[in-house]
């Protein structure tokens, strides 16, 4: 999985950590978002669904053990991994955010080295999964989000309700960001094998999802398909 594809949110109240790390995380393809507080991390993080967010412990307005616990409710983040960047090595302060749903521990001053190797190996271990969060009944990218169970789109925090076969097909390229869909596998799983429809049939479908949505991310794949480019 490549990195570009990981989001990470970095949180301190440091400008010139958010600018070292910041540009250490960049420099190895990883998007990264920042914030200065608790707050503005708690807003970031429902805007942004980070993959993994770096959290300061001591800042102001909400420190990092209340954010870290905040942050475990809310359900577009609640299962990404979480490390706290300390300059305390006390065991209490450790038990303290392992209790409120810390996953590792990076003590400052922060070795570039040793925070990317740990980021990569925590990725790993938690088993995240770049791309969009799907929990099987939603569809979640950052401001796009398939729901179907309620059978609707929501793109830009507008509600946008589709034909069957048009949010079939979206639902369809949404779920593997960036795969090519062939022609005979669209046909194949939106109508069904013993279904015939006219050629053009999938590309009328899709013109009229990009008019109705407005999203450029449906890419047609000349003499193959069509994929959703995440």
């Amino acid at each position: 999985m490549e990195n570009h594809q990981y989001k990470i949110l970095l949180v301190d109240d440091e400008e010139d950590v958010l600018e070292f790390v910041g540009y250490n995380l960049k420099k190895e393809g990883y998007e990264v978002f920042t914030a200065k507080n608790g707050q503005e991390a708690l807003k970031i993080a429902n805007e942004k669904h980070p993959h993994l967010t770096l959290l300061d412990v001591m800042m102001p307005k909400m420190d990092g053990m209340e954010t870290c616990e905040e942050m475990r409710k809310m359900p577009v983040v609640k299962d990404s991994v979480i490390v706290f960047l300390t300059a305390r090595g006390e065991d209490y302060s450790q038990i303290a955010g392992f209790d409120v749903g810390a996953d590792d521990y990076v003590t400052k001053p922060i070795k570039p080295k040793v925070l990317i190797s740990r980021i990569k190996a925590l990725l790993r271990r938690h088993k995240v999964q770049a791309g969009p969060s799907d929990d099987s009944n939603r569809i979640v990218f950052d401001d796009f989000i398939i729901d179907k169970d309620r059978f609707v789109i929501t793109y830009k925090g507008k509600e946008i309700t589709l034909p069957k076969k048009e949010f079939e097909l979206l639902s369809l390229l949404c779920s593997k960001p960036d795969k090519v869909f062939t022609r005979d596998e669209i046909f194949s799983q939106i109508w069904g094998d013993n279904v015939i429809v006219g050629d053009r049939t999938i590309d009328v479908h899709v013109r009229k999802i990009r008019e109705k949505i407005g999203l450029k991310n449906i890419k047609t794949v000349k003499g193959v398909g069509y994929k959703f480019e995440s």
